[in-house]
C-alpha cells in the first residue's frame, strides 16, 4: 500500500475510508468484477492488517469500527457510479476501473465530490458530514438511501446464513418449505442421504402430485457445478416428482443452463432467491423455525409526492 504514508495525516476515519474502498476495488476486480458484498467483506478481513482502534465494536451499532465506516463510504462509490449493488452482488464498473488508476486517495476523492452533487440535487437541505468515527454509523442513514440500507440488511442476513453448519442450512430449507405450505416427511439425517436432503409433499400422504425431491448444498463462497444438477435429475422419476436445488452460494451458468433444458421440472435456489422467498414467507413461519432466522421488519415513512 503505497499511499499509506500520503494519508498518514489526514483523520482516522478517513485514513480507513480509503482503505477498504481502495482495497474492495481491487477484490471485485480479480473477483471479474462482481462478487457478494459478504464476501468482499471477508476478504478485506484478511487482506488489511486493522489496528487496535479499527477493531473496535460500536455500542450502538454492533459492528466493528472499519466495518461501519466501510459500509459508510461505500454509498459514495454507488453515486459515483463506481460500483453497482444488486441483492447483495456487488458489481465494479468501467468508470470504476478506470477511477482506480487515479489511485486510492483521488479514488476517494472522485467519490466524495460525487455524493456531495448527489447530495445537493437530491436533499433540500445539506448534511455536514464529520470525520469523527463516533458520527459514521449515525449518518450512514442520512447518507444512504433506502435501497442502500436494504443492501446492508441483506448482508448482514446472509452472512447469518452464511455462518451456519451445512445442517442448519438444511433446517432452514426445510423451514422454508413449511411456511410455503409443504409438508416435509423427512429431512436427511446427519450421514449418508442417497442424494436427497428433504422431500416435501403437498399433502400429509403424498399422494397429491407433484412431489419435491430437494438438494441442499451449503457452500457460500462456491457455485454449484452442472455436475451436481445431473445428479438431482439422475433420482428423479417423470411421474409426479420434480427436483429443488438450494445453495448457499450461487449456480454456475452450466448448472443453471442444464435446469432450463431438463426434460423433468428442475428449480434452482441460490443465496439471494432463499433470503428473498424467506422474508416472503416470514409471517407464516412457526415460532420455532423463525428462530432460526429470525427477522425484524423497519417501518419508514412513505412519501407520496
Amino acid at each position: 500500500m503505497e499511499y499509506l504514508n500520503e494519508i498518514s495525516q489526514m483523520a482516522r476515519s478517513k485514513q480507513t475510508g480509503i482503505k477498504v474502498i481502495y482495497e474492495s476495488f481491487y477484490i471485485l476486480r480479480e473477483a471479474g468484477g462482481e462478487l457478494a458484498g459478504r464476501e468482499v467483506r471477508e476478504q478485506l478481513r484478511s487482506r488489511i492488517h486493522f489496528s487496535e482502534w479499527e477493531l473496535e465494536v460500536s455500542a450502538k451499532t454492533g459492528y466493528l469500527r472499519w466495518e461501519a465506516i466501510f459500509s459508510f463510504y461505500s454509498v459514495d462509490s454507488v453515486k459515483a457510479g463506481f460500483v453497482r449493488k444488486n441483492k447483495g452482488t456487488w458489481y465494479l464498473t468501467s468508470e470504476g476501473e478506470r477511477a482506480m488508476q487515479a489511485g486510492a486517495v483521488k479514488l476517494f476523492e472522485a467519490a466524495s465530490t460525487a455524493y456531495r452533487q448527489w447530495e445537493a440535487a437530491n436533499k433540500p437541505k445539506k448534511t455536514t458530514v464529520s470525520e469523527a468515527p463516533t458520527v459514521v454509523a449515525t449518518e450512514q442513514f442520512k447518507r444512504g438511501s433506502l435501497k442502500d440500507l436494504e443492501d446492508e440488511a441483506l448482508a448482514g442476513i446472509t452472512e447469518f446464513v452464511a455462518a451456519k453448519n451445512a445442517y442448519e442450512f438444511q433446517d432452514l430449507v426445510a423451514a422454508l418449505l413449511r411456511a410455503m405450505g409443504y409438508y416435509t416427511p423427512f429431512v436427511a439425517p446427519r450421514g449418508k442421504d442417497g442424494g436427497i436432503d428433504i422431500v416435501a409433499y403437498q399433502d400429509p400422504l403424498g399422494t397429491i402430485a407433484p412431489r419435491i425431491k430437494v438438494q441442499v448444498k451449503h457452500k457460500p463462497t462456491a457455485a454449484v457445478p452442472v455436475d451436481d444438477i445431473r445428479s438431482l435429475r439422475g433420482i428423479i422419476s417423470r411421474d409426479g416428482e420434480v427436483g429443488l436445488f438450494v445453495t448457499s452460494g450461487r449456480f454456475t451458468t452450466d448448472a443453471e443452463s442444464f435446469a432450463r433444458s431438463a426434460d423433468v421440472h428442475i428449480r434452482l435456489i441460490d443465496l439471494n432467491d432463499f433470503v428473498a422467498l424467506w422474508q416472503e414467507f416470514y409471517g407464516k413461519l412457526s415460532d420455532d423455525d423463525k428462530s432460526l432466522l429470525p427477522l425484524r421488519a423497519i417501518y419508514f415513512l412513505a412519501h407520496t409526492d
